[in-house]
């Protein structure tokens, strides 16, 4: 978990390596990232960007105390998911239908703009096609995680433009998955169009079930619960009951475990009681740090020893920002200009959606290690960059009450 060297070498040399190495992990995680949140927020920029920052400065490519992990990877998997549940319960499913149209299209813009522009610039640079096609999907699909931490400490998820982002995220994941489907295929030479249907159809009606329905459901399970349940805290184990059954749901369809957990935290969304929401704040608060921590982690700076390998990192770093920015917000221009403004950099942020697809691409050997650290550079740049423009995208709108975030209805 923890490389032997440095001062961590002393701390693990004093006793059992196995008795500390979780512990210390979590300690230097932890410490960190709040340490250089702290930091980022007294110089005016985001305390999100510090903690990612934090992985990068205490990761393989510098200090090397902390490396990447299946602990860690699921420690960040469980942040992002209470950080989207945590959300949904904040988010009224009405409202969001209402503005499933607008979402869509800026989903679908968002999708083309990225994949043709990620295209055209690696074969341009001579990259085979099928590298080429990799790159362009992993430039495809936003992490929400990012955007949905900035506004909702800023209390800013009630925004008409927030709501479309959210839910355009939600079907930029969904298409994101039929584009990955799809270069897989090509990867090994088969395309399978009725697996792709059949995962596109069962993607569609989970979303739209959940939407439609789940809300509803929950009106009348939640109270009847509240009556029969004697454990303690019995609404808040029901509301963690249904964020990872719907996360196991959403997974098992093909989408990712997220997408679920939002959906969960939308159900329940004036259903439960402030206290919910208190105990998700909670968990939230204490797993979203490794989430943040573990992008600045995957960074690897020996891929830009070579010049050449920097100005093509640099040149995609442009690309992606551009892309979503003129995808989504040329999508949703009709709403207005400032309106377009946060939703075309609300989708900027790539973190560990691109790092996966990438991963997959040079599992395959579609990609060579080079790229892959470049489309990892990508990855992380776009989530770095993506607060402070949401802070200068959003200056000067209210944020809700917290009586109003909260409401029940």
């Amino acid at each position: 978990m923890i490389p032997a060297s440095g001062p961590m070498a002393f701390f693990l040399s004093t006793g059992s390596h196995e008795a500390l190495a979780l512990p210390l992990a979590m300690l230097t995680i932890f410490a960190s990232a709040k340490l250089l949140a702290e930091i980022f927020e007294r110089i005016g920029i985001s305390g999100i960007v510090g903690e990612i920052f934090a992985g990068m400065l205490i990761g393989p490519s510098v200090l090397a105390w902390v490396a990447p992990n299946e602990l860690l990877v699921s420690l960040a998997d469980l942040g992002v998911m209470f950080l989207l549940f945590r959300v949904g319960l904040e988010v009224k499913p009405e409202e969001l239908l209402k503005l499933g149209g607008s979402a869509a299209l800026v989903a679908v813009s968002g999708v083309i703009v990225p994949m043709i522009m990620g295209w055209g610039i690696m074969r341009f640079w001579g990259s085979p096609q099928i590298e080429a096609i990799f790159v362009g999907a992993a430039m495809v699909a936003t992490s929400v995680g990012i955007t949905a931490q900035v506004l909702a400490a800023k209390g800013l998820l009630q925004q008409r433009s927030s709501q479309i982002i959210l839910a355009a995220a939600v079907i930029d994941d969904v298409l994101g998955l039929l584009v990955l489907a799809s270069v897989s295929g090509m990867a090994r030479g088969e395309v399978n169009l009725v697996e792709i249907a059949l995962t596109a159809g069962l993607a569609i009606a989970f979303v739209v079930g959940i939407a439609l329905w789940g809300n509803k459901a929950m009106g009348k399970i939640v109270p009847r619960a509240q009556e029969s349940l004697r454990v303690a805290e019995a609404e808040y184990a029901l509301a963690v009951v249904l964020l990872f059954a719907l996360s196991v749901l959403a997974v098992y369809i093909g989408v990712a475990a997220i997408v679920g957990a939002f959906f969960a935290g939308m159900a329940l969304a004036g259903r439960v009681g402030h206290r919910v929401n208190d105990l998700a704040n909670g968990a939230a608060e204490l797993l979203v740090p490794f989430f943040l921590v573990g992008i600045g982690l995957h960074v690897d700076l020996s891929a830009f020893r070579d010049q050449s390998m920097m100005i093509l990192a640099l040149v995609l770093l442009l690309a992606a920002v551009a892309s979503k920015f003129i995808g989504c917000g040329g999508a949703a221009l009709g709403l207005g200009k400032a309106e377009a403004m946060r939703i075309g950099v609300g989708m900027i942020p790539r973190g560990e959606v691109g790092m996966v697809v990438a991963q997959i691409g040079l599992g395959m050997g579609a990609i060579t290690q080079n790229i892959y650290g470049v489309v990892v550079f990508m990855a992380v740049a776009t989530t770095v960059v993506a607060p402070p423009l949401l802070k200068i995208a959003y200056k000067g709108v209210e944020a809700a009450a917290p009586e109003e975030r909260y409401s029940l209805g």
